[in-house]
C-alpha cells in the first residue's frame, strides 16, 4: 500500500545550519569553560603569590633582631663619675675591707695619703658578676670618691659583660651592664650610686643573680629621675646589644686612654694609660701607684695645705 507521507528527513541546507547551529552552542559553552578556568586559575595564582609574599615578609621580620641602641653620655664606651655628693661619699664603706698578710693574717689598711693626684685618667673595666669588680670598688670606693670630690682624677667606669655565661643561663653579667647604662642615660645623677650598690652586693658566680624586674628596683631604691623610663629601658633590655658590641670593642682593644691595651679581665684599671697589676684589696697600693703614675706623666702631687702660722703682734 502505498503512501504520498515522505520521511522527516532534513534536507541538506536545514541540516547544516543545524550542525553550524550546534557547534556554535558548543563553542559558547567552551570559552565559558575556558574563561572561567581562567578566572579561577588567575585567582588561585593570586593568593598563592600573596601567601608566599606574606610568608617571605614574616621570615625576613623574624631574622631581623631588635635594633641596637645606644646609651647616651658615654665617653669610650665608659660612663664618667660626675659629682659626687657627700652623701653618695658616705653610701661607701668608712673603713676599707682589711687587708691580707703574706701570713694570711689581716691587719687594718694604711690610713689614706695626705696627697690626692692631679691630672689624672682612671678607666675602671667592671663586670658586675666578678667578685674582683666587688673586692675593688669596697676596698677603693672612699679614697676614689674623695678624689673626685676634689676634682683630682677623673673616673670612668666600663661595664662588661665578661662572665655572661656564669649565671645558669640568665646572661647576669650582660642584663646587669645594660642596666648600668639605662641609669647612666636617663639618670646620671645616680648612676655612681647604682653602680656601687651593684659590685658590693654581687650575687655568686653560677648563680641565677637579680631578675630585671630586681636590677628596676634597686634603680629606683637609688633614686633615679624618672624612674618608670629606667625601669621600661631595663625590663625590655633596650640596651643589652650595646653592652655585648661594648665588651667586644675592650677585648679587641685598644681600651680607652692607652694606646695598645686591650681587655684582658675584669676588673681591669688603667690610669693614665697603664694597667694596674697589684692587689684589688690594697687601697694604698692603689693610692700609691696613682700617685706613680701621676709623676712619671708630668703631673704634679696636689698636698694638703699647711696651714701658716700668724705672726706675733
Amino acid at each position: 500500500m502505498s503512501s504520498d507521507e515522505t520521511p522527516n528527513v532534513p534536507t541538506p541546507r536545514s541540516s547544516r545550519e543545524a550542525v553550524r547551529e550546534k557547534a556554535q552552542q558548543v563553542n559558547a559553552r567552551q570559552s565559558k569553560a575556558r574563561i572561567l578556568r581562567g578566572i579561577i586559575i588567575g585567582a588561585v595564582a593570586i593568593i598563592a603569590v600573596g601567601a608566599i609574599g606574606t610568608a617571605v615578609t614574616m621570615a625576613v621580620t623574624s631574622s631581623v633582631t631588635k635594633p641596637t641602641l645606644s646609651p647616651t653620655g658615654m665617653d669610650g664606651d665608659g660612663i664618667v663619675v660626675h659629682n659626687i655628693t657627700d652623701a653618695s661619699a658616705e653610701a661607701v664603706p668608712a673603713t676599707p675591707m682589711p687587708l691580707e698578710t703574706e701570713a694570711g693574717a689581716t691587719t687594718d689598711p694604711t690610713p689614706e695619703p695626705t696627697v690626692t693626684p692631679t691630672a689624672v685618667d682612671v678607666h675602671i673595666y667592671v663586670d658586675y658578676l666578678s667578685p674582683g669588680a666587688g673586692e675593688f670598688e669596697r676596698a677603693n670606693a672612699r679614697q676614689l670618691a674623695g678624689w673626685i670630690k676634689e676634682d683630682a682624677v677623673t673616673v670612668t667606669y666600663h661595664p662588661v659583660s665578661m662572665l655572661t655565661a656564669s649565671s645558669n643561663g640568665t646572661k647576669y653579667s650582660l642584663r646587669s651592664a645594660a642596666a648600668a647604662a639605662c641609669v647612666a642615660t636617663h639618670s646620671p645623677e645616680q648612676f655612681y650610686a647604682f653602680n656601687h650598690e651593684l659590685l658590693v652586693d654581687q650575687p655568686e658566680v653560677d648563680s641565677d643573680g637579680r631578675s630585671d624586674v630586681e636590677l628596676a628596683d634597686l634603680a629606683v631604691a637609688v633614686g633615679v629621675d624618672s624612674p618608670k623610663i629606667v625601669r621600661n629601658c631595663i625590663e625590655d633590655g633596650d640596651f643589652a646589644s650595646w653592652a655585648k658590641e661594648a665588651t667586644m670593642r675592650a677585648l679587641d682593644g685598644p681600651l680607652a686612654g692607652s694606646k695598645d691595651l686591650v681587655l684582658t679581665s675584669a676588673p681591669m684599671i688603667v690610669v693614665n694609660g697603664e694597667a694596674y697589676i697589684g692587689s684589688l684589696k690594697d687601697p694604698a697600693e692603689f693610692s700609691q701607684f696613682v700617685l706613680t703614675v701621676a709623676s712619671d706623666t708630668d703631673a704634679t702631687p696636689t698636698p694638703t695645705p699647711t696651714p701658716t702660722e700668724t705672726p706675733a703682734p
